[in-house]
Order: structure tokens, then sequence, then C-alpha cells
């Protein structure tokens, strides 16, 4: 090496290929970290639906980059689209399971009696205790 600022390392001799430096992996960092993420926040739509499906895209084109050579940690990837899918699937199956609940019969009984009940207190309660009656008989 010299000291000269303006030195440059010479060209490789013709016929041989320049040494390419693979990229780092962060794309692979990221979908491990949204990954994780959708897991913990899978209770949530933002944290188990979102970060599910960027964790599943992002781990999805690192896995393809580290594939082809042109970056490091597919198996960093790989857990990130793993972990986003279940956080995802976490999250679609709490979501079904809230749906149904306000969609039950039981549900819909107790609207419509708060709605009868036009804002009176004592009907309002009766509506309660008649709901909590029900599903503490009939099991939801």
């Amino acid at each position: 090496m010299t000291d000269d600022p303006y030195y440059a390392a010479p060209p490789p001799p013709p016929g041989q290929p320049y040494q390419t430096q693979r990229a780092g992996a962060g794309l692979a960092i990221a979908a491990l970290v949204l990954g994780i993420l959708a897991l913990l926040l899978s209770w949530t739509i933002l944290g188990g639906v979102v970060l599910g499906l960027l964790a599943i895209i992002l781990g999805w084109v690192a896995s393809r980059r580290a594939r082809r050579g042109l970056a490091s940690g597919r198996g960093m990837a790989i857990t990130g689209i793993v972990l986003g899918v279940v956080g995802l699937l976490i999250a679609v199956a709490l979501i079904a399971v809230g749906v149904s609940i306000f969609n039950s019969p039981n549900v819909q009984n107790l609207r419509q009696c708060l709605n009868d009940a036009n804002g009176d207190k004592a009907k309002i309660q009766q509506c309660q205790d008649e709901f909590r009656h029900h599903v503490q008989h009939n099991g939801g």
C-alpha cells in the first residue's frame, strides 16, 4: 500500500471477475424482529396482521437474496417468515372469535334489549342480568 491518497488498487487482470462483496443481513434481521413483534403483539390487529405481513414479505425478499448469494442471513429470514405467519394466524383466529362472539344470538338479544330499554337504568340492569343468566346457563 502507499500513503498516496489518490492511489487506487489496480483492476484485476483480464478475464478475472471483480470480487463482489455480499450484502449484510439487514432485511433478514428486520424480518426476524418484525416476526417476533408480530408474535408478541398478535392479540392486536396492528401487531398480528400488519407486522406479520411485513415480516413475511421482508423475510421472503431476504431469503431469496440470500439464496442467490447477494446477502446473508437466510436462517433469520426464514425464522422471520415463520414467526410472521404464526403471529398472523393467531391474530386472524382472535378476530374470527371476536366476530363470532359479537354476532352470537345472546349478544344480539342484549343489543336489542338495551335499545328497547331506552336509557331506563332498571331495564338496562334487567337486560344485563338476563344476558349474564343466558351466558352462564347456555355456555355463550
